[in-house]
């Protein structure tokens, strides 16, 4: 294999030969003073910190000095347990530079996932975060299956026995050093990232540069955005999605990216922010809307009305645009005042004044969601892919078209068809090199032809959008062989403001159940605008008789938008929120139904008696 070039500024012609370090040297280069990384301490008050593109590139060789002292070489895995701090984002380059392999582990994984991941990748260092992490990470040191020597500890004063982060600044750096670095491949493998274990332990999806950049260059054919433009990192960078959106892209683009190490205060910094850009999985769009629906319900009914007959001209001049017509000059009059006078504000006061892009991906997005954020103008471009696809294979676009309730069409690194089963598959530039084996090996994922499974059920209508059903191992079957999709169900019961999160239940049952769960936000603001006593919080709201009496209405509602195998017989009303702290969500938000139906099971029984 030969050497990439050194990375002086200048980048091969063919952007797909390009490597992270070549992109890391450009914006050094074009862009020194250009804002590129930006955090806040624990003390939100105290503003931002921020390092510009060269202080990046300075940074990370430094960093690289560092981790070469302490052993690690090209081809070395090197695990990363922290939230969205800067420690892990420069760690990542860094250690890319020095042509090692960053592996980030999702900060809820249980121990045993942990020792699955250390033993699988063979990493002999870890760095992660302080003293909750390092009570984790540490007996795997002394375990003899397990190659983990040594932990780097993030947090000043945790580190105990172990290395400091801010000492692998303090490394004086080698005369020779430049020799070692950035000598990346656009074939080497850039990192590994583990599948979130939804159906099983995790599996390492092995990503190299070349994959990386080829869906990059894919996104933004069919993205419209300006030059260098804010993003707020929010998501685990054990993500596929924060890792292109958070690292990746923003290399590769020179952009501004915005460290929020805490994902509960999101808004408060898309307030401050005010990005042009903004992703969020599904769940963070249904929460987001619950809000702004609670809020609307509270308002007099005449400035509701006002509100209402903006959101109707919005989604009317949305339809145009989804048809791929030229609104008329009437409605773009309307739809320019109501924005101007309505709509604007609304969205300003949110921080989303200035988004000329939002997205989601990661599992089907409800279409009232969809359809409720049209109607402030905001069309949500719903994606589709996994982690083998490096991310983003199919998506909506402002550019190419979109159809809402779709994930679009392909994106220019894969093709995509539909098996006689349902099931899609995929192959094409950007779909990863094979899953990593304990011996350092990587086995192919893909059939003869470069075919990826993706487990996905969906179909392709005749303009070549593609409509996700569900994920082959979540269909129901029920008892009289019937196939039902669950997140079809799941998204019509979720309609209803009162109900945050649903999960359908019946296999090898005659019918269907479902858990149904309070919405946080919008339950308390329906209680008020409806009169009902919210004293008690959520657990008294999920036993009071108007609020069963509502959500009865929902599920009868829900029903009539389904055939009689889908439709919900029974159901249990939950008060408290499932997330990735206990176990019912991944840390992407993705329902881990197995954890749910056992943590559930007796309720799930009592649904089926009598």
């Amino acid at each position: 294999m030969t050497s990439a070039p050194r990375t002086t500024g200048d980048l091969p012609d063919d952007p797909a030969d390009r490597t992270l370090p070549q992109l890391l040297a450009r914006n050094a280069c074009e862009y020194p003073q250009l804002p590129g990384l930006s955090w806040q301490s624990a003390d939100p008050d105290s503003g931002w910190t921020t390092l510009g593109w060269a202080e990046i590139h300075e940074r990370t060789r430094s960093l690289a000095a560092g981790y070469r002292a302490l052993g690690v070489g090209r081809g070395d895995h090197v695990l990363l347990m922290m939230p969205n701090r800067p420690e892990h984002w420069l760690s990542d380059l860094a250690l890319v530079r020095l042509g090692a392999i960053p592996v980030s582990v999702y900060g809820t994984s249980a121990p045993e996932q942990i020792t699955h991941i250390a033993r699988n990748c063979r990493a002999r260092l870890a760095v992660v975060e302080g003293t909750a992490q390092v009570a984790v990470w540490e007996p795997l040191l002394a375990d003899a299956d397990t190659p983990l020597e040594r932990l780097v500890v993030a947090e000043t004063g945790a580190e105990g026995r172990h290395f400091p982060y801010a000492a692998l600044l303090s490394e004086p750096v080698p005369e020779q050093f430049a020799k070692e670095l950035d000598a990346a491949h656009p074939d080497d493998p850039l990192t590994v990232v583990y599948t979130s274990g939804t159906t099983g332990e995790p599996k390492g999806v092995v990503l190299t540069h070349r994959q990386v950049m080829s869906n990059a260059l894919a996104l933004d054919a069919v993205v419209e955005l300006p030059p260098h433009v804010e993003h707020i990192c929010y998501l685990p960078f054990a993500h596929i999605a924060e890792r292109m959106l958070g690292i990746y892209l923003p290399c590769h683009r020179a952009s501004h990216v915005y460290l929020c190490a805490d994902p509960t205060r999101v808004a408060a910094v898309v307030r401050e922010v005010r990005p042009a850009q903004f992703f969020g999985v599904p769940r963070i769009w249904e929460k987001l809307s619950a809000t702004v629906r609670g809020i609307l319900s509270l308002m007099p009914a005449e400035q509701r009305a006002v509100i209402e007959e903006a959101f109707g001209t919005a989604r009317e001049h949305v339809g145009y645009r989804e048809r791929g017509e030229t609104p008329p000059a009437e409605l773009e009059e309307r739809y320019a005042r109501a924005r101007e006078e309505v709509l604007l504000p609304m969205l300003a006061a949110g921080g989303l004044g200035r988004v000329t892009w939002s997205a989601s991906a990661s599992a089907p997005m409800p279409v009232d969601v969809v359809r409720f954020w049209a109607g402030f103008g905001i069309v949500i471009m719903d994606a589709w892919g996994l982690t083998e696809t490096t991310g983003v294979a199919t998506s909506n676009s402002p550019k190419t078209g979109f159809r809402l309730g779709s994930v679009g069409r392909p994106v220019e690194s894969v093709e995509i068809r539909v098996a006689e089963d349902g099931e899609i598959l995929v192959r094409g530039s950007s779909v990863f090199s094979g899953y990593l084996q304990p011996d350092g090996s990587v086995r192919s994922g893909v059939d003869a032809e470069g075919w990826l499974a993706t487990g996905d059920i969906g179909r392709i209508d005749e303009d070549g959008y593609l409509w996700l059903t569900d994920r082959k191992k979540e269909m129901i079957i029920t008892s009289t062989g019937k196939n039902v999709p669950p997140a079809l169900v799941e998204n019509a019961l979720k309609e209803h403001p009162l109900i945050g999160q649903a999960m359908v239940h019946g296999d090898n049952r005659s019918y269907l159940v479902a858990l149904l769960v309070l919405d946080a936000e919008a339950a308390p603001a329906w209680a008020t605008a409806n009169g009902v006593e919210a004293e008690g919080g959520l657990a008294a709201l999920a036993e009071h008789p108007a609020v069963r009496a509502e959500v009865d209405r929902a599920v009868a509602a829900a029903n009539t938008r389904l055939n009689r195998t889908e439709q919900v017989r029974r159901y249990e009303l939950l008060a408290e929120e499932w997330g990735p702290a206990t176990g019912e969500l991944t840390p992407s938000l993705k329902m881990r139904r197995r954890v749910i139906r056992d943590k559930h099971a007796d309720s799930l029984s009592r649904l089926y008696e009598g």
